[in-house]
C-alpha cells in the first residue's frame, strides 16, 4: 500500500485509450447520444456541456453501467457493459450524489465492498480497506455509519472505496457539486495524487484547471474537442451568449 502521504493506490502510469464510433443512446425514444464518435488517449479529460447535452449518460457509457443501441465502444481495448469483470478492474466512477453510490451502513463495509468484487475473500477484502483508510488518515471511521457523514465525508468514502480497487481510470460525474469551497478543495488534493487518467464532467471550469484536453458535448454531439486553451473561451462565449438568450422558453429544449 502507499503511504499516508499518498493515500491513493497507483495503476499503472499508461494511459487510458477512449474510442467511441457512431454511438447512439437513446431514453424513452429521446436522443441523448446521437452517432457520437470520439477517440482519445487524454490523460486528463474534462466533459463540459449545458444539462441535457449527453455528458452524464457518456459517462454511464464509458463505465458500462448502460449499453449503447448501436456503434463501436472501446476503453481500454475492452467493451465495459459486456466484459463488467474487466470494466470492474479498469474503471472507478463518482457520482454527483454519493448517496446514490454507498449501499453499506459503515465506512468499512462499504470500501470492502468493491474489494469483495474483485475476488477477496472478507477478512482480505477488510483489512485491505483498514489499510486504505490508515493511507488516508482516517482509520478511525472504520465502525462510523455512513448516514451520519456529511456530504464531503460521504464523497470521501466514495472516492476511497474507489481507489481502493486501484483502477486505471476514474470517472468523475460533478463529484463537486454542491460541496463547499474547504471540502472541494481537499477532495481535489486527492485526485490530483493520482496517476491514473481522468474523466471528470463539471460546470466550474475552475474545476477543470488541470485538464489538457476538453470534450464539448452540446445535443449529444461533439460540438468542439481540443486543448482546454482552445475549447474554453469558446464554450464560455457561446454559454454567455446563450444566457443573453430566452431559450429557457423553448419547450423544444
Amino acid at each position: 500500500m502507499t503511504s499516508s502521504t499518498d493515500p491513493i493506490s497507483q495503476p499503472s502510469s499508461s494511459t487510458t485509450s477512449i474510442d467511441l464510433t457512431n454511438v447512439s443512446f437513446a431514453i424513452e425514444g429521446k436522443t441523448i447520444l446521437d452517432n457520437l464518435t470520439v477517440q482519445t488517449q487524454a490523460k486528463r479529460l474534462g466533459i463540459i456541456g449545458r444539462n441535457g447535452s449527453g455528458k452524464s449518460t457518456l459517462c454511464r457509457v464509458l463505465s458500462g453501467l448502460v449499453e449503447i443501441e448501436s456503434g463501436e465502444l472501446s476503453v481500454s481495448g475492452i467493451n465495459p457493459y459486456k466484459d463488467r469483470k474487466r470494466a470492474i478492474q479498469e474503471i472507478g466512477m463518482l457520482f454527483q450524489n454519493p448517496d446514490h453510490q454507498i449501499i453499506f451502513p459503515t465506512v468499512l463495509e462499504e470500501i470492502a465492498f468493491g474489494l469483495r468484487q474483485l475476488g477477496n475473500k472478507k477478512k482480505q477484502a477488510d483489512q485491505m480497506a483498514l489499510d486504505v483508510l490508515t493511507n488516508f488518515g482516517k482509520s478511525h471511521w472504520q465502525s462510523v455509519h455512513t448516514s451520519t457523514l456529511s456530504q464531503g465525508q460521504k464523497h470521501l468514502v466514495c472516492l476511497m472505496a474507489v481507489a481502493a480497487m486501484n483502477p486505471n481510470l476514474i470517472i468523475l460525474d460533478e463529484p463537486f457539486a454542491g460541496l463547499d469551497i474547504p471540502t472541494k478543495k481537499q477532495l481535489q488534493r486527492y485526485l490530483d495524487k493520482f496517476e491514473g487518467s481522468l474523466i471528470h464532467i463539471s460546470h466550474d471550469p475552475q474545476d477543470l484547471e488541470n485538464y489538457q484536453t476538453l470534450l464539448w458535448l452540446e445535443g449529444g454531439k461533439v460540438a468542439a474537442m481540443g486543448s482546454k486553451d482552445e475549447i474554453l473561451p469558446k464554450y464560455l462565449e457561446e454559454m454567455h451568449r446563450l444566457g443573453e438568450s430566452d431559450d429557457i422558453s423553448d419547450l423544444s429544449n
